[in-house]
């Protein structure tokens, strides 16, 4: 028991450190880091919650919230290496499940949506990260190795090694290989809104096009097609422009 002790709070200390370039010594971690101290909270609320002192757990992590701005339920399973950097409106509901190695940011809900009991929160993969503001809604799998990016409503599954952007949540799977760490890199997001735009405006400039050769007069982008390009730029048009103007 205290060996399995030992060794959780090791790899929570480790997490920090892998994760965190900020964290510069032992004791400031261990002094200041209010996710750190929410984590170890939970742990104690959650072996009292699983041995009937539910009260108990509840009054223990109620404590934690007033401290560190993090509220995680008692009964929600959390695995190793969890890692809450700056922390402040985390909420974690009771069914919610985390795996290994993941990392949340400030303001993330892992909440539910009905009034049933039973299971009603998320279910998080390994090697997750969970950008700042984002809400993961319902009993749904968010796979490993995922990424959910800042401010996301993510309300259905995910598969693993997936991007997930927008409200709601629209979800690209990378094809690179699945990362053996979690991935923080959560500034590299796909733009699903201005792929979508990029694609119906290249449709809308070849059409023109086509009826300009047709009525014989002479092509020139309309006002609208020029606002587009410059709100949303091709970057391969882009790249070929910047070639040309090097040359």
């Amino acid at each position: 028991m205290l060996k399995r002790i030992i060794q959780g709070v090791r790899q929570d200390l480790n997490a920090v450190f892998d994760r965190d370039p900020a964290a510069r010594s032992l004791l400031e971690v261990l002094v200041t880091y209010s996710g750190l101290h929410a984590v170890w909270s939970y742990r104690i609320a959650y072996w009292l919650w699983n041995h009937r002192l539910k009260l108990l757990g509840r009054w223990v992590s109620t404590i934690a919230r007033f401290f560190t701005g993090i509220e995680i339920h008692p009964g929600a399973e959390i695995g190793a290496g969890f890692f809450i950097d700056h922390g402040m409106g985390v909420v974690i509901g009771e069914t919610s499940e985390v795996g290994n190695n993941v990392t949340l940011y400030h303001g993330v809900t892992l909440g539910g949506v009905s009034i049933e009991k039973g299971k009603r929160h998320p279910t998080i993969g390994d090697n997750v990260v969970i950008g700042a503001g984002a809400k993961i809604l319902g009993a749904i799998t968010i796979g490993h190795c995922s990424r959910i990016g800042a401010n996301a409503v993510v309300v259905k599954d995910v598969p693993s090694n997936s991007v997930v952007v927008g409200v709601p949540g629209r979800v690209r799977v990378r094809k690179e290989p699945e990362p053996t760490r979690p991935d923080l890199h959560h500034d590299f997001l796909p733009d699903a809104v201005g792929n979508a735009v990029r694609t119906l405006s290249h449709r809308i400039e070849l059409m023109e096009e086509k009826m300009s050769t047709i009525t014989g007069d002479s092509y020139a982008p309309s006002q609208t097609m020029q606002d587009l390009r410059a709100l949303w730029p091709d970057p391969a048009r882009q790249q070929k422009k910047d070639c040309v103007e090097e040359s």
